[in-house]
């Protein structure tokens, strides 16, 4: 098993959360016992017009002061955007700012940069779309290693998604610091056989990123007919291991293929617990707990 690591975007107070600055977030982590950090690399966090050189060198040493030695950026891309306005060149953008993330993570001591695909585009066919992305990767992936850093692409927008398609675009890219941080959440809500799809991406899986959750059935009333119409549900977050995922299952099939990903613990959706920071800090304690219990491998 790799280091466990909290995702600073749990205190961000995007969802109405309780908010920790980013030093108050190392110090939550460090306290809390984890062995490392996911830094959100956007404002009210880690964003590039914050943090030069000489502000990430001052990150560092606080980050080693705590004992917080596996770092990984978390950044947020998406490669398909504004496809209508083909003037602005929005895919040098995203590869400078990827760029800008490997750099980042190079000076905190770090060498895992997240990233995430892109948003299916109606302006686009999908096969363009696709080479779009590709080619993205494939860039991101030669210029962030220039920096030593491993770009890992996280199965959370549209595009590769499934996670037989992400195992297709890892490959497509076909460079060895383009890997896959594959989750259990995306192919838990696809319906897909959590252990199959660990299976297939363990190979090529450096980091995971877990949230547990509970499916609340939703209606709507339509009274023309007295009646109710179905809903998609609602994924509630819950403290983990009351959850319908199973991390057992999808963990111990990455574990037996090999892989020795970093795992990161987040809260990035509305917590059935509400938003204080006892009930932050409740949930990241279960979080170890639950892994402290998978130490030997789940049963």
């Amino acid at each position: 098993m790799g280091p466990l690591l909290l995702h600073s975007v749990s205190y961000a107070g995007l969802w109405g959360q309780a908010f920790l600055s980013l030093d108050q977030f190392i110090d939550k982590a460090a306290d809390l016992g984890y062995q490392g950090v996911m830094l959100m690399a956007k404002r009210p966090h880690l964003s590039v017009l914050d943090y030069g050189p000489k502000e990430c060198q001052r990150l560092r040493a606080k980050l080693e002061a705590r004992g917080l030695r596996s770092v990984c950026i978390a950044g947020y891309t998406n490669f398909s955007a504004d496809l209508e306005h083909g003037d602005i060149p929005h895919r040098e953008i995203q590869t400078q700012h990827v760029t800008g993330l490997a750099r980042m993570a190079q000076d905190l001591g770090g060498s895992l940069v997240r990233i995430f695909t892109g948003y299916e585009n109606t302006a686009a066919a999908y096969h363009a779309q696709w080479k779009l992305l590709v080619d993205s990767l494939r860039e991101c992936a030669r210029r962030a290693s220039d920096y030593g850093v491993i770009v890992g692409v996280q199965n959370h927008h549209d595009l590769a998604a499934g996670y037989e398609t992400m195992y297709d675009l890892i490959c497509a890219v076909n460079e060895p610091n383009c890997r896959a941080m594959f989750d259990a959440w995306a192919p838990y809500l696809h319906g897909a056989d959590l252990a199959a799809a660990a299976k297939k991406l363990a190979p090529l899986t450096v980091h995971t990123t877990i949230a547990d959750y509970q499916l609340r059935p939703r209606y709507r009333y339509d009274p023309r007919v007295c009646n109710y119409v179905t809903e998609t549900p609602l994924a509630q977050a819950v403290p983990m291991g009351q959850g319908d995922i199973d991390y057992r299952r999808f963990l111990s099939a990455l574990w037996d293929r090999g892989s020795n990903a970093s795992v990161a613990y987040e809260m990035c959706s509305p917590l059935l617990a509400g938003g204080g920071m006892e009930a932050l800090d409740q949930y990241a304690r279960a979080f170890l707990e639950y892994m402290s219990s998978t130490e030997s491998g789940p049963k």
